[in-house]
């Protein structure tokens, strides 16, 4: 069953490895049900699309297209037995830790019911960040995640309303394309010759679409 393992929010805590000396990354599982809802821009929003949860660095992270950050407890076991330690739901800095669901082969705009009310639709992956290396205490871990090209899932809120652990996660829509998460990532990292597939994606966060949109152009000159 697709399910919503835990929903973790996470408060401001110092931290050297960000520009503004603190970090919501480290989020914790919580009980109660909490409301969602769309965050606004990134910059002059509300941050994250869960209320009571932390964003820090308002130039990077939250707003609409990074509203809701999802990673699967499948990957997160896998990256545990490579690491040799044990990862926590939320230790990634996601919102949702799901179980059942095929979250690095989930198609750019494809919705997610989650419970009863909320609508989630995939926007695009998380690029991994000097935060999250210094969170892991790993210097080599931005070429790590990247390279695996297991991002989790970045969602912006179609329908707001309240999400709890052990929610049902339904996929009540996808799009007839072949862009996926993980395209995505390998694409605006590692192979940019997967670039123009990417514009076949009308719902990809804007800032993702805007980067393939500049490099497409270069990478047909360069032929």
């Amino acid at each position: 069953m697709r399910k919503v393992l835990s929903v973790n929010i996470g408060q401001p805590r110092p931290s050297e490895h960000t520009y503004v000396g603190v970090t919501g990354i480290d989020k914790q599982p919580v009980d109660a049900p909490i409301e969602v809802r769309a965050p606004g821009p990134k910059h002059g929003g509300l941050g994250s699309g869960l209320i009571g949860d932390a964003v820090c660095d308002r130039k990077n992270h939250g707003g609409d297209d990074q509203a809701v950050y999802a990673y699967a407890r499948e990957d997160l076991d896998d990256w545990a037995g490579k690491l040799g330690r044990t990862l926590g739901n939320g230790c990634f800095g996601e919102n949702l830790t799901t179980i059942g669901v095929d979250v690095t082969r989930a198609h750019i705009g494809e919705r997610w019911r989650i419970g009863d009310t909320v609508v989630l639709e995939v926007a695009c992956p998380r690029i991994p960040c000097r935060t999250f290396a210094g969170w892991l205490g790993d210097v080599g871990w931005v070429k790590t995640f990247t390279r695996a090209a297991r991002p989790g899932a970045y969602l912006r809120v179609i329908e707001p309303g309240s999400i709890r652990t052990g929610d049902p996660v339904t996929v009540v829509s996808r799009p007839d394309h072949d862009v996926t998460l993980e395209l995505v990532v390998r694409a605006l990292t590692l192979e940019p010759e997967l670039l123009p597939r990417l514009l076949a994606a009308d719902a990809l966060g804007q800032e993702a679409k805007d980067q393939a949109r500049r490099r497409v152009p270069m990478k047909l000159d360069e032929e």
